[in-house]
């Protein structure tokens, strides 16, 4: 392995393995109680475009059933979060157009990304997708969910 790989590597797994998961926890009520979604949640370290650099916090992999089509789900979804009191965070720059929008509540920043299908390849995603029961008439859709401790605005 060369040298300067070595360091790179220890830097980020340690980086990942100090995150916590504290930043996830609303994120992750809301699509379980919520949405009743199966939601896994995990350590993960965040590129903040704010502010250049690398910051601990969290994913949440989620995969939940709805007998709408998946952009009506997602609408669903973001107006849920808006009246429990979810609000958009500052300087957002998030993709509307993709169903990915950015939501703070309390002191964290979280990410919210709808699909219509499995697209990570992650062992979470899997374990989400094979927890999930459908009926004939529901169709799976998957959120990802990226959180962070809330920043101002830029």
């Amino acid at each position: 392995m060369p040298a300067l790989l070595l360091p790179l590597l220890l830097a980020v797994s340690r980086s990942v393995a100090t995150a916590d998961t504290s930043d996830c926890v609303a994120g992750a009520a809301f699509l379980r109680d919520t949405q009743h979604m199966v939601a896994i949640v995990e350590r993960d370290t965040i590129d903040d475009w704010r502010t250049k650099q690398r910051v601990s916090g969290c994913r949440i992999t989620a995969a939940g059933a709805t007998d709408l089509t998946v952009q009506r789900e997602a609408v669903r979804l973001y107006e849920r979060l808006r009246e429990l009191g979810w609000t958009r965070t500052p300087d957002p720059r998030d993709a509307p157009n993709e169903a990915s929008l950015r939501f703070r509540m309390r002191q964290s920043d979280c990410l919210f990304n709808v699909n219509a299908e499995a697209m990570l390849g992650t062992r979470a995603e899997s374990q989400a997708n094979r927890a999930l029961k459908l009926t004939t008439s529901e169709r799976r859709y998957q959120v990802l969910v990226l959180c962070m401790p809330a920043m101002p605005a830029k």
